[in-house]
């Protein structure tokens, strides 16, 4: 038998940001919203955890997921990237595509040298910070279908196998804009 997620809308959220920050950490599954879409995450060190987010949206382990990053320094620690690029883009709509310093950090996450990070302009986000641990952030939808810009278009199926609804609007209702960080900067269109 399944049990219901806990619904909480984004001010309960900060209300009881220290026990769901305790959830996050223990390995708890979310969907929350961002600047872009609905999102499902949990906590991204946690490799059993990451399992769980492949098998609820159906997706093929080595495609890759993304982070959002606990912090600025948390990022200039473990990638690639510098300080004036990082601020051109974060926070806001975009998955930076970069570089890890250490190819095995999160390889989880991704097989390959790159990792997706994100910090989304959105409240959410403040929570990750505050749990201070990066947490997966991916698209609430099976793999392959559209990605959801509302809780209403997140469907059933994924809903009932999260442990927390985070209830709160996404601003722009389409996935972030992936930009490729090497030697030159570059956009990638989604396919």
């Amino acid at each position: 038998m399944s049990k219901e997620p806990k619904h909480y809308d984004i001010e309960e959220a900060f209300r009881n940001s220290d026990k769901l920050i305790e959830e996050m950490k223990k390995g708890k599954i979310f969907l929350y919203p961002t600047d872009t879409v609905y999102g499902i995450g949990c906590d991204a060190s946690n490799p059993e955890c990451v399992k769980k987010i492949y098998e609820i949206k159906k997706r093929k382990e080595d495609k890759p997921l993304s982070v959002i990053a606990p912090n600025e320094e948390w990022i200039l620690n473990n990638f690639k990237i510098s300080k004036p690029v990082l601020r051109l883009y974060l926070p806001g709509p975009y998955t930076l595509l970069v570089e890890k310093k250490d190819p095995a950090f999160l390889r989880h996450l991704s097989p390959n040298n790159r990792l997706g990070i994100r910090i989304p302009e959105h409240s959410f986000t403040l929570l990750v910070m505050k749990a201070g641990i990066p947490f997966v952030t991916t698209s609430a939808n099976l793999s392959g279908k559209e990605a959801p810009s509302s809780l209403e278009e997140v469907e059933e199926e994924i809903v009932k196998k999260v442990d927390y609804v985070i209830e709160g609007p996404c601003f722009l209702g389409k996935p972030s804009t992936l930009v490729e960080i090497d030697e030159n900067i570059k956009e990638i269109k989604r396919s």
